[in-house]
């Protein structure tokens, strides 16, 4: 894991503003090392780990006894190594909906994942190799800690990548798939606009247009921005 110094003790952030107590994270994954990388990271960093799972049975059981602000789980783990932690991360977010869920995968596999993701807030999906750039990591789960939804700009890279017959982002221009996918990274209007070098009127621009393309109503929920990514999401 590529190693980055630590935050300063003056450092401020938006996860920093957002309470006063340390961020709580409870870490799901059946590879040692790599749970053990995870929980000296998010230390160095401000986040106290309060536990660690090898499998899903003890990961709903650590978030029962803690009830975390986060757990980032793995979705393969044991015993069949499919979907046990996507499982237990559903009936996590039943039972603890104000827990924070971020899924990684070695893999591209959003399919069985839509369903939590559509949930709209505090949850996330990254391939593990997002890991190693620590810095993106750290700002993505204090995104999600804020109540942003999170899919790996590498899935929407790809998917936007694939031709598909009806694929709803066929529809969309170059700067609009641009625009869908930071979308999909939970950055706002602003975020976006710095990125872009473009002024948030023209982005505010684009993502009505891409809402128009993919026929997705007005209406007061600030969800439609997710709706967007899952809807070409599920298009694959």
């Amino acid at each position: 894991m590529t190693s980055a110094g630590a935050p300063s003790a003056g450092a401020t952030g938006r996860g920093a503003e957002r309470t006063e107590r340390p961020r709580t994270v409870v870490l799901a994954d059946d590879d040692v090392l790599l749970r053990e990388g995870l929980a000296s990271l998010l230390e160095r960093y401000g986040f106290v780990v309060v536990g660690q799972a090898k499998d899903a049975s003890e990961l709903v059981a650590l978030v029962r006894e803690h009830v975390p602000d986060l757990a980032i789980v793995d979705i393969r783990m044991p015993p069949s190594n499919t979907t046990e932690g996507l499982e237990a991360a559903r009936l996590i977010r039943r039972e603890f909906p104000g827990t924070g869920i971020l899924l990684l995968s070695a893999h591209v596999e959003v399919e069985q994942a839509m369903e939590l993701l559509a949930a709209g807030s505090r949850v996330g999906y990254l391939l593990k190799s997002r890991v190693m750039d620590v810095a993106d990591f750290i700002e993505t789960i204090r995104r999600i800690d804020l109540g942003a939804s999170v899919v790996d700009p590498c899935v929407v890279q790809e998917l936007v990548a694939a031709h598909r017959k009806n694929d709803p982002l066929e529809l969309l221009t170059q700067r609009e798939r641009e625009v869908l996918s930071l979308m999909a990274e939970g950055r706002s209007n602003a975020g976006i606009a710095h990125r872009l070098w473009i002024t948030e009127g023209t982005v505010e621009k684009h993502v009505r247009s891409i809402l128009t393309r993919m026929q997705l109503p007005e209406t007061q929920e600030d969800h439609r921005r997710v709706l967007a990514v899952l809807a070409f999401l599920e298009s694959r």
